[in-house]
């Protein structure tokens, strides 16, 4: 049977338009179709219905590819709308962190509130004592601000002040009166070389007075000092049996005795208690000095043991030598210096030195009998 021809077959289906640009039309190379080792043979009658069935795959592959366009409008719309919420929630942290801080700083701002306010009820308290302690002090001090003024209006009175320093005046003038009759009674002035008391031949047996024991007031050449033509000098011996003359002994404790009463006489005028009394007795006069007496402590108990007493006695020194021992009597010099240094400490002068006892008398007498001695 012999094939139908043309003319009886059924009518071609028109070819498929080209595609247009923007169809999704795609020329592919001849390596990347699937299939192009084994191509699919179509009979020509199956023809037209295999490209019905491409045309309407085509068709649907086109509405797939219009629902995926939209389906990625609407994805890209909504991974938009999430981007903005997370920007929005991150936003929305931030700004919870900010609270919370804005909270413990509002924490904080109370705590020292709190503190503040306990300081100042504390500070306040302190003031209000400080206030009343003020207020005290201010009232004694109008207090004894009247005091005062009452004490001023008594010593401008006729009985005040005035008449304390009128007393004291003549109180010093009375001492002054006092203790130059003594200076006048007991001279103390440079030793006369022509003065037939001062012997030249017992200079090789004696130490004289240093330097320091003369004339202070002026500044004419040093020159010893003597209390009624009598130098004050010091034996170069213990012993009295190496002298042949005890003249120097009988002159020294002479001069001795003429300085202890001086000197007793102007402390009983200036009411001044000696820190070493003296016993006046002329030439064999004596100085006291309180001294601790220690006794034993009893050794009849071995068990108990018990503490030494201690009392205070009065031991006697020599102004004078007797031919004896006279480390004692050179004690007893020295202790009647200490007496004289005491007397110008009182009236605010300084000694010369414990060496310098006429020196000192001297300075003594001479500062009392001054102008500034009497206050103005």
């Amino acid at each position: 049977m012999d094939d139908p021809g043309p003319s009886s077959a059924a009518p071609e289906p028109p070819p498929p338009a080209p595609p247009e640009e923007g169809d999704g039309w795609v020329l592919l190379p001849p390596s990347e179709v699937e299939g192009v080792e084994d191509p699919k043979v179509i009979h020509w009658e199956d023809l037209q219905q295999e490209l019905a069935r491409l045309w309407s795959l085509s068709a649907a592959l086109q509405a797939a590819r219009d629902r995926k366009a939209h389906l990625d409008a609407r994805l890209e719309s909504a991974l938009e709308a999430r981007r903005a919420f997370l920007q929005q929630d991150n936003e929305l942290a931030e700004m919870r962190q900010g609270l919370q801080d804005h909270t413990d700083h509002l924490g904080d701002l109370k705590l020292r509130t709190k503190k503040s306010s306990e300081d100042v009820e504390g500070q306040r308290a302190q003031l209000c004592i400080s206030i009343r302690t003020l207020s005290l002090a201010s009232k004694n001090l109008d207090a004894a601000r009247r005091n005062l003024e009452e004490a001023n209006k008594l010593l401008s009175a006729e009985n005040g002040c005035g008449c304390l320093k009128n007393l004291e005046q003549k109180l010093r003038m009375r001492q002054q009166y006092m203790i130059a009759q003594v200076d006048k009674i007991y001279p103390v002035r440079p030793l006369d070389v022509q003065s037939p008391d001062h012997k030249l031949g017992f200079t090789s047996n004696i130490i004289k007075t240093r330097n320091a024991e003369s004339v202070f007031a002026n500044g004419s050449q040093n020159r010893p000092l003597a209390i009624l033509g009598l130098q004050l000098s010091k034996l170069s011996v213990k012993k009295a049996g190496y002298f042949s003359d005890k003249t120097e002994f009988q002159k020294s404790s002479t001069v001795l005795g003429y300085t202890a009463h001086a000197v007793s006489l102007i402390a009983s005028y200036l009411n001044v208690p000696l820190r070493y009394p003296l016993r006046f007795g002329g030439s064999q006069s004596y100085v006291l000095d309180p001294a601790p007496a220690v006794e034993p402590p009893s050794i009849t108990s071995v068990v108990s043991y018990v503490p030494p007493s201690t009392s205070m006695r009065m031991m006697e020194f020599p102004l004078f030598f007797d031919g004896q021992e006279t480390t004692r009597s050179a004690y007893a010099v020295f202790l009647l210096n200490k007496d004289i240094e005491q007397l110008l400490n009182y009236i605010g002068a300084e000694s010369l030195g414990p060496r310098h006892g006429l020196a000192n008398l001297k300075q003594l007498t001479t500062i009392i009998q001054s102008q500034q001695y009497i206050p103005s």
